[in-house]
């Protein structure tokens, strides 16, 4: 009788040992899987700022929406201004030998051009959980009457940690309304410039 009582007394103490320590590594396996999910976002928020910047520089606005981002890179150019010789050179500006040339290339043989992460009929999706990026557009009037584009791409907590403790999460929303902060990730802004930073950066 007392040998099983001890072995029923071992059992417990290795239950209660083990989840003793699993209750202390749950806070580092959320961590890390936020890290590694953070990381995989902001690398898209990213992508979107950079395809968002060259269609500006390209149409004076940015795209409306994903559709219209996706085309731009599979079908449309962008205009590069090359100059052939220098400006310093005098003899080389004298003979007329000085010039600047303006060609077109491919967005797609610009932008992401050697980078095999990068799929852009997936740009519109959060990695890992494949919800959609809210993305936004609007036409800012400045204080001195000038008229800005901005946008916005962002990803809320709640969606890109989808799957993970949901305390944590909650726990972590609050962290980030209690200093003002947006619950996510974001680039950009529809409410005033912010020359499209990231707010990880």
């Amino acid at each position: 009788m007392k040998t099983i009582i001890q072995i029923i007394l071992g059992v417990i103490v290795v239950v209660l040992a083990y989840l003793l320590y699993d209750s202390l590594m749950e806070p580092i396996r959320f961590n890390k899987a936020v890290e590694y999910r953070k990381e995989m976002v902001v690398q898209r928020l990213k992508d979107i700022r950079d395809l968002q910047v060259a269609y500006k520089d390209s149409y004076g606005r940015f795209a409306g929406g994903f559709d219209t981002l996706i085309n731009f890179y599979k079908n449309d150019s962008l205009k590069i201004v090359k100059q052939v010789g220098s400006w310093d050179d005098s003899v080389a500006v004298a003979k007329k030998q000085v010039y600047t040339d303006t060609i077109r290339i491919a967005v797609k043989d610009s932008l992401f051009k050697n980078v095999a992460r990068f799929h852009i009929d997936s740009i519109a999706l959060v990695p890992i959980v494949r919800d959609s990026i809210k993305m936004d557009t609007v036409s800012y009037l400045s204080i001195s009457r000038v008229i800005i584009p901005l946008f916005e791409a962002s990803v809320h907590n709640d969606v890109y940690l989808k799957g993970l403790d949901r305390q944590a999460i909650v726990n972590l929303n609050d962290e980030h309304k209690n200093m003002n902060k947006y619950p996510g990730l974001k680039v950009g802004s529809i409410t005033q410039p912010n020359n499209n930073a990231g707010n990880w950066e």
